[in-house]
Parts: C-alpha cells; sequence; structure tokens
C-alpha cells in the first residue's frame, strides 16, 4: 500500500510518497502526486436574517433589532471589539462586509434616530454569518490550462483546477486551486489563500433572442411577453426591462395570467447575472456561490474547458449542473480572466438533467457538446449560438458490465490527431463508479472510432470509503505533451491525480468499424 504523507503547514493537501497502480487497467494509469481533502476552515461571509434559516419562515429581524439598540454604548464596545479580534484575520475587509450588511437591514432603523458608527457595525455583525464551504466535500475536479504561463521550467504547464464544495445543507458551489504539471505528469498544487471570497453579482446586458427562446422553452406565449419582446431592443438593461414592464396597458394587465407572465419574465432575467471579484483577490479566493433560482440549492459539477472561437481568440467556459431543490439543469460559465464571471441558463432539447460538457472550439462551424439529456446515456449536440441545443445523437447506451446503470462523460473532449478523446464515467453493481475512455471522429464527433473494454480508473481500497462510497468522478482532464493528467473526486472526500500516457491509451483503444 501506497504510504501517504500530510503537509504540515496544510493538512488538506496530502503527497504520495510513491506512485500507485490501483483499481482500473494498472497498465496505464499511474496514480501519484498530491491529493487535496476539504478544509472547513474555509469560510464566506454571508448575510444572515434570523428566523429565515428555512424556506416559509418568518423573520425576526425586528426583535432583533430591537435588542441590538437597547445595548448601552459600553457593552456595544465591548461586543463589537471582540467580534473584530475573534474574527477579521478570517476575512479580508471585514467591517466593509458589516457595513454592507448594516446597510441591506438598515430600514429597520427608526427614522430620526441617532446610532453610532460602531453600532451600525455591530448591527453588520449581528446579521453576518460565516459559512464553511466545503465542511462536507471537496472533489469533482475540472483542469484547464491557466492563462499566466510565464516563469516555468522547462516542460512545465500551469493550471487551474476547479472543483465542487460541498457545505452545510449540501450546498455546492464552485472553487479553484492552481498547481504545475511537470514534464513527467507530476503534479505540484499551490498552496491556497487562507481567505475566501464570494465575489458581488450584478445584472448583464440581457439579449432579445434569448428571452424569447427562454419564455418558449417554459411554455409561454401569451399577450403580455410579447408586448413585452416587442418593446425591447436586441441588447437591454434591468432598467429598460422595469421600463418596459411598467408601461403595460392596463387591458393587458387585467388579463388571467398576466402577473404570471411578469414573473415568468422576471424569472429568465434571474436566472442571468455576473459574478466579479476584486483584482487583488488570488484565484483560489474566488468562489463561485449558488444566486439564481434555478441554482439556488447548488452548482454542481462544473465542467471548465478551454474555449478558442473562429477568431481565434481563446477564454474559458463551463457548463455545471443547476440544482434548485427539485430539478437540474446544465447552466453556462463564461469568463475571459476567471475574475468576471457571466452565468446564463443553457436552452433546448439537448440542455436537460445532467453532465453536458463543451468542446474547445468549434467543429464544422457549429458548436458542439455532451450530452446526457436522458439520465443514462453519452450523446453529441449542436447549436449554432452555443446557448440553444437542438436534439441529441446517442453515442454509446449503456451496454457493458461496469456501466450497465448509467454512462455518461468525465469533461470535455481533448483534440488529438486520432481524434477526440473523451473520458467517459459508467456505474456498476453496489453503484461502484468508474471512468473509462472513448475517441470519436476529429471531423464528425457523432462517429465512435475506437473505445476501451472495460473502465480505465475505479476506485482502490484507499478511495472506495467516503461521504459517497465506491466512486471515482472526473469533470475534466489536461493533455501535457504525451501526458493525460486526470484529476479525480474519490467518494467525495477528497481529489486525487492520474496519468495516463497519450499513445498507450489510444493503441488500446478498439477500433471500430465506422463504414
Amino acid at each position: 500500500m501506497t504510504k501517504t504523507t500530510v503537509r504540515p503547514e496544510n493538512p488538506t493537501i496530502e503527497t504520495l510518497d510513491a506512485a500507485s497502480h490501483g483499481g482500473g487497467r494498472a497498465d496505464l494509469v499511474v496514480r501519484g502526486g498530491a491529493r487535496l481533502r476539504h478544509d472547513p476552515r474555509r469560510v464566506v461571509t454571508d448575510l444572515f436574517v434570523p428566523g429565515e434559516e428555512l424556506p416559509g419562515s418568518v423573520s425576526r429581524a425586528a426583535m432583533v433589532f430591537e435588542r441590538i439598540m437597547a445595548l448601552d454604548d459600553d457593552t456595544v464596545d465591548r461586543a463589537y471589539t471582540r467580534t473584530l479580534a475573534d474574527f477579521s484575520a478570517r476575512h479580508r475587509d471585514l467591517e466593509e462586509t458589516f457595513a454592507e450588511h448594516s446597510e441591506t437591514v438598515g430600514h429597520r432603523i427608526a427614522a430620526g434616530a441617532q446610532v453610532s458608527d460602531q453600532r451600525r457595525l455591530l448591527i453588520g455583525a449581528y446579521f453576518t454569518r460565516e459559512y464553511a464551504i466545503e465542511a462536507a466535500a471537496l472533489t469533482n475536479p475540472s483542469m484547464i490550462e491557466h492563462p499566466d504561463q510565464s516563469g516555468l521550467a522547462p516542460g512545465c504547464l500551469r493550471f487551474v483546477l476547479s472543483a465542487r464544495a460541498i457545505g452545510e445543507g449540501h450546498l455546492s458551489c464552485v472553487e479553484f486551486r492552481t498547481g504545475v504539471i511537470g514534464p513527467d505528469g507530476a503534479v505540484a498544487l499551490d498552496e491556497p489563500s487562507r481567505f475566501a471570497n464570494a465575489g458581488r453579482s450584478r445584472a448583464p446586458r440581457y439579449d432579445r433572442r434569448f428571452f424569447e427562446n427562454g419564455l418558449a422553452e417554459a411554455g409561454d406565449d401569451n399577450e403580455v411577453q410579447s408586448y413585452f419582446l416587442h418593446r425591447l431592443p436586441a441588447q437591454f438593461t434591468d432598467a429598460d426591462l422595469e421600463h418596459v414592464l411598467a408601461e403595460l396597458p392596463a387591458g393587458l394587465m387585467a388579463r388571467n395570467g398576466a402577473h404570471a407572465a411578469i414573473e415568468s419574465i422576471r424569472l429568465v432575467a434571474a436566472c442571468q447575472y455576473v459574478l466579479e471579484f476584486p483584482q487583488d483577490t488570488d484565484l483560489s479566493e474566488r468562489v463561485l456561490r449558488p444566486i439564481s433560482p434555478t441554482d439556488s440549492r447548488g452548482m454542481e459539477d462544473a465542467r471548465f474547458v478551454r474555449f478558442t472561437d473562429e477568431g481565434g481568440v481563446a477564454g474559458y467556459r463551463a457548463t455545471y449542473n443547476a440544482f434548485d431543490g427539485f430539478t437540474t439543469a446544465p447552466q453556462l460559465i463564461e469568463t475571459a480572466d476567471l475574475r468576471t464571471f457571466r452565468i446564463s441558463p443553457l436552452l433546448g432539447p439537448a440542455a436537460r438533467n445532467k453532465g453536458m460538457a463543451l468542446f474547445p472550439r468549434l467543429v464544422g462551424g457549429v458548436h458542439m457538446a455532451l450530452s446526457r439529456w436522458d439520465r443514462e446515456s453519452t450523446s453529441v449536440a449542436t447549436s449554432t449560438d452555443g446557448r440553444v441545443w437542438g436534439d441529441a445523437q446517442p453515442l454509446r447506451r449503456p451496454e457493458l458490465s461496469w456501466d450497465l446503470v448509467q454512462r455518461g462523460n468525465c469533461g470535455s473532449p481533448i483534440e488529438t490527431p486520432e481524434g477526440w478523446l473523451v473520458l467517459t464515467h459508467g456505474v456498476g453493481p453496489m453503484r461502484v463508479y468508474g471512468i473509462g475512455a472513448m475517441l470519436l471522429d476529429l471531423e464528425d464527433p457523432r462517429k465512435v472510432v475506437g473505445s476501451l473494454n472495460g473502465p480505465l480508473l475505479t476506485p482502490d481500497a484507499e478511495e472506495r470509503d467516503g461521504y459517497v462510497p465506491n466512486v471515482v468522478y472526473s469533470c475534466g482532464a489536461i493533455r501535457h505533451g504525451e501526458n493525460l493528467v486526470i484529476p479525480y473526486g474519490f467518494s467525495d472526500v477528497g481529489i486525487g491525480f492520474a496519468t495516463v500516457r497519450l499513445p498507450d491509451l489510444i493503441d488500446c483503444m478498439r477500433i471500430e468499424d465506422t463504414a
């Protein structure tokens, strides 16, 4: 058994002292290098309204406000000084957060009341909480090339790792880590910042055509929405939206379903937002947290890819599973710099359920994606704009003993001279998850030209026990020279890394008859 050591400066980063081979194709896969564990010390601040912890509950803010206002000045001073001493080292700009939250609930202060700056900040502290973003798990990673490759030794590649962090209430968000891959495929992780930052959200500029598609997807077609769409420009703002709604004719407002139609319009808007982080934050501090109605109960399993458009401009895109507590649907993340992120829904028949993964470029002039719209098979879909996806064509249905329950992808396809390499996941007896591989035709990815008969990677003895046992799962590997580096979550307790030589993997694939 491989010995594991823990870095004394960071017990959440482990290092395997020797490479190991473990479950799956031991002749192809080498586990080794760094491992990540979840860290309950990583916390963000959040607005806290007493009494509203559960849906449908009643706010107790008025009573709390009354008690704060009744405190004498000496008690206020002691309470605030103690709070700063206990928490200021855990967060950047904590007093700025207190001031913001105090302003948010400041309508509770009686008109004309004289309130000192310190009491106002203490009010903010009472209406602030810490949320441990990875208290339960850190898992299901994807890897992409870092935008900054300066200062590296020859043969090295700097990467960005995204991961699904699971906190209190099983609420998922997206986190980032960075590191370097050596010439031999070995992974070294950077120490993450001790801070975490949830950023600031704002409304984007909206696209009228997207609104039209979103309302059509919901099955809505009425005069209120027709009036709304007809009076908006091709691109519009929140202010434009509210202006048009305010001008709705009285006759339309009196119709049955008018208020429901307006709510549908606002829902389509609320599912689109921009999340921005300060320039001076480290990438490992940035946390994408649920904000919209569609992802209110979690942003799960982001599959990041470096996407290059027809003009050769590169940026980053990702799909993630948005969970609202009842349904799951894929949504899109777009970013040029990993500091400003635009989030919006994906639409169309193929954009359903879990596990969409985008190709890194256009193929034949169209956007392409892998889809598991039917919940159990791997399919490929196309789109003219990368947002509305038509019917998906099955590539592989569950057929082998290790993937009879379901089959899906493990991230975006990777381009090789031999074809598009797709890592897959399969579920077999006792809900054991494994990672497999198949090869798609470069010109027509709807054709499978090769595949492994069995799993490439399965849980080994040290990986099978955890929050969700018997699972290895990846959301995206990265190619570095002739090495394929696969980050994978194991049993929702940690993240490991495996290296495969690409020529060996492709040689082992069963070449299929494509005639």
